[in-house]
């Protein structure tokens, strides 16, 4: 009977693999193509799997320069998409822009946040201020990527121009970030680098790159998951703290690291980890908060005041109510926190120590499900995450379909609700896109809290493995746990005293009888 591979496992959830098993053989690495079945058939179009003459990460094509080479493909692939309005889309009539699908922020912003006329965001109020915004509402680090690309952009040529060239450097350097993220998850799960071309080949992550900023964010969060599975949680720290400089998201991955480094008892790695995100965070924020206060907190304070917006579930309650919730930022808040609560007794009680990405994959789609807005390009947040915590083609897609679903939904609501002729969907099939999104999402979570109960069903760890992406985490026995994992502790300390006690009991009963006259 031939082995079964972690595909078929996955499917039968035969339980095979207890707390304590043989790791994978060293210096291997696992090609997609011999385990899931979706990637075995994908690969037919390059003339099937690869055989054991192809010398995978042997010859120039290492994984890495192939994931940077599919990541730009994918990233072009996105501006093409962009093309209708980058012709005039983006600057002739409201609707042109939505009934094509390729709406972006950052041509818009490039003159209604005052980089067209030379104002520093932060320093600078904007052109036209309102009371409830008067400076750049992103936080500073994607301030300063905005602000670089501005410098960039030839200063002469008419305001189309402007914007044009304005997005296409932005999407030059969006394009360079991606291909950071790729390098940084093949690096992560070192026997596993082909799992990253889950992100480069991301129907989403060509659809939603260059809507506005975010993968600026994504690449330094990737960056620091990237240090921490090679032991070095102060840089991975650093990392995280100017991810939190550019988005707020990434701070979201210190609440992991903490419950894993508690089960674990690796505190000094997580102090190093949380000092080097305090510092770094402040080295980049402090300089603008000193300069000018009510610049910086721009980001909070309208992060604060902003009302239910599309994408959230939010939304669909006001607007079947026909009212606003007052205590919105409370009922988030709580679900929030309740969310993360519901993860750190997971990674605390589970049978097993949960794998880092799957749990930052958690708290971060906990963030996003909650949030009261969902600007389609957060999905960006969740590929890399996704890649790492269920590295599962069909799982992947089925979510990405939903999300690309989604894409299309709010464009054509937006088309619909901006343009007399109506051209579009309504309110009601718009709420069907939304929920769509939130189903997608929390499938895709049901699939890895499933793992984290059952390991003998995870990608990852079906073959020995423990946790690539934990660095300190990765074989370190727990100090501390709670629920089903105490039980489990206590019967297997129990079973060893017991069989400690049955060595010991016949060869003294054999001592005495033979020791008799």
């Amino acid at each position: 009977m031939s082995a079964m591979t972690s595909s078929e496992r996955d499917e039968a959830g035969v339980a095979t693999m207890g707390p304590a098993t043989v790791g994978p053989l060293p210096n291997t690495v696992v090609v997609p193509a011999d385990e899931d079945p979706v990637a075995a058939a994908g690969s037919e179009v390059l003339g099937g799997p690869p055989g054991r003459r192809a010398l995978l990460g042997v010859s120039w094509w290492v994984p890495a320069r192939f994931l940077a080479l599919a990541v730009i493909i994918t990233s072009v692939l996105g501006m093409v998409q962009k093309v209708s309005c980058y012709d005039g889309g983006w600057f002739h009539g409201a609707a042109a822009q939505y009934t094509h699908a390729c709406y972006s922020d950052i041509p818009h912003l490039f003159t209604g946040r005052g980089f067209a006329d030379g104002l520093h965001p932060y320093l600078d109020k904007l052109p036209n201020p309102t009371p409830d915004m008067q400076y750049l509402e992103y936080p500073v680090l994607t301030g300063l990527f905005m602000q670089v690309a501005a410098w960039l952009t030839p200063g002469s040529g008419g305001g189309q121009d402007r914007e044009q060239l304005f997005w296409l450097i932005n999407a030059g350097m969006l394009m360079i970030c991606a291909v950071v993220v790729v390098v940084a998850l093949s690096r992560i799960h070192r026997r596993r680098p082909w799992d990253a071309l889950l992100f480069a080949l991301a129907p989403c992550l060509a659809l939603d790159s260059t809507i506005n900023w975010d993968l600026l964010a994504v690449a330094l969060a990737a960056v620091a998951m990237a240090y921490w599975s090679g032991g070095r949680p102060g840089w991975s720290g650093v990392f995280i703290g100017l991810a939190t400089a550019a988005k707020l998201y990434p701070v979201l991955l210190l609440g992991p690291l903490l419950v894993l480094c508690w089960r674990a008892g690796r505190w000094r790695a997580f102090g190093a980890a949380a000092g080097g995100a305090a510092l770094a965070w402040l080295v980049v924020d402090l300089p603008i908060m000193m300069a000018n206060w009510k610049g910086w907190a721009t980001f909070y304070t309208f992060s604060q005041t902003r009302k239910e917006d599309y994408g959230s579930f939010w939304l669909i309650l006001m607007q079947d109510r026909g009212a606003q919730l007052e205590t919105l930022n409370t009922w988030i808040a709580g679900l929030l926190v309740l969310s993360c609560l519901a993860i750190g007794w997971l990674a605390l009680a589970a049978p097993r120590r949960p794998r880092f990405a799957q749990l930052a994959f958690l708290v971060v789609a906990a963030f996003v499900l909650t949030n009261k807005v969902y600007s389609p390009q957060y999905v960006l947040w969740l590929i890399p995450l996704a890649a790492l915590a269920r590295p599962r083609w069909r799982d992947f897609l089925i979510w990405q379909a939903c999300e690309a679903l989604y894409f299309l939904g709010i464009w054509s609501y937006l088309a619909f609700v901006s343009d007399s002729k109506q051209h579009g969907i309504g309110q009601d099939w718009y709420h069907f896109a939304v929920v769509l999104h939130l189903v997608g999402t929390l499938y895709l979570c049901a699939m890895v809290v499933r793992d984290v109960l059952q390991p003998e069903r995870d990608p990852v760890r079906w073959d020995g493995s423990d946790d690539p992406s934990g660095g300190v985490l990765d074989g370190a026995p727990d100090v501390f746990v709670l629920g089903t994992a105490r039980r489990l502790q206590e019967e297997e300390t129990y079973r060893e005293y017991r069989l400690d006690d049955l060595d010991w009991a016949p060869a003294e009963a054999g001592a005495d009888t033979e020791g008799r006259p």
